[in-house]
């Protein structure tokens, strides 16, 4: 459930919204929808490297990767796909650890709202 609502939420926003917009969502739907420490994680990093995956390959594909070529050459890789799986791989921590601050973000206020009662 929390991957996909990262992963609609993201895709939707993607041309809108700049990159790190991505932060804000997973930050957002682990508030509402995450459970456990892992989960959140791992939700928020698979949905954001999927959609990073999915954006680069609609933006690579029309043009026969000629510019991810460029770059990968430049930055001394041997194939594009290095770069796009690089860009995803920092995508999905980007979602992950936003996921993860999330969902303690959303323990902190509940272990307070626990506390207030029992005094």
């Amino acid at each position: 459930m929390l991957f996909i609502i990262i992963f609609v939420l993201s895709l939707a926003t993607s041309y809108i919204l700049p990159w790190w917009a991505v932060a804000i969502i997973a930050f957002a739907a682990t508030v509402y929808a995450g459970y456990r420490p892992a989960q959140a994680f791992v939700s928020g990093f698979g949905a954001v490297f999927c959609v990073w995956v999915i954006l680069a390959l609609f933006k690579s594909v029309p043009n026969n990767h000629m510019l991810a070529n460029r770059v990968a050459a430049l930055m001394g890789l041997p194939h594009w796909m290095i770069l796009l799986l690089a860009t995803a791989f920092i995508g999905g921590l980007v979602g992950g650890l936003a996921a993860l601050s999330g969902f303690y973000v959303k323990r902190a206020f509940q272990n307070d709202q626990v506390n207030l009662t029992h005094k």
